[in-house]
């Protein structure tokens, strides 16, 4: 997998925006909160062209009719990955939208907290998205064709964001 790294796109909101408004008619009153996460959703910050969403639920009782539901505009459920209380979903079918990564988070997830706490603390340190830009342009430079080592070079920076955060 090639690593590619851009800089910000202002487009990326509407394109979240875009696919919120598909998964928010589906899921109805099921759907508490959908947010735009991850480097996309951070105004001047580079990043891999992917878009990060948020789905949150009440709790684990609705898990299956939201899985079906999803299910239904092309989303496949593949496990937390080893993320307590994140599921992901892979979708197929859908050649028309920006690349994204779906997460189903509990209310009360320690993760979701982490995803918007970044979020926001980057959206208000120009500092910090400085030096996260600059350490994933090189990252993404040195290591074009491995995802592991690109995420390994980036691990330091993106630590000391989150302790700044107050979540180390």
């Amino acid at each position: 997998m090639n690593v590619i790294v851009t800089a910000y796109n202002p487009n990326w909101p509407a394109l979240y925006e875009q696919e919120a408004q598909a998964i928010r008619q589906i899921l109805g009153k099921e759907l508490i909160a959908i947010h735009h996460i991850g480097s996309t959703s951070v105004p001047g910050l580079f990043a891999k062209p992917i878009i990060d969403i948020d789905v949150v639920i009440s709790d684990y009782s609705i898990f299956d009719t939201v899985t079906d539901k999803l299910r239904t505009i092309g989303y496949f459920h593949e496990g937390d990955l080893g993320i307590k209380d994140r599921e992901t979903f892979r979708y197929a079918d859908k050649p028309h939208l920006q690349a994204h990564h779906l997460y189903v988070c509990l209310r009360d997830s320690k993760e979701l907290f982490r995803h918007i706490t970044f979020r926001i603390f980057l959206k208000n340190h120009p500092e910090a998205v400085k030096k996260y830009s600059d350490v994933k342009e090189t990252a993404a430079r040195l290591f074009l064709d491995d995802i592991d080592k690109y995420m390994a070079y980036k691990a330091p920076c993106v630590e000391e964001i989150l302790a700044l955060c107050g979540l180390c």
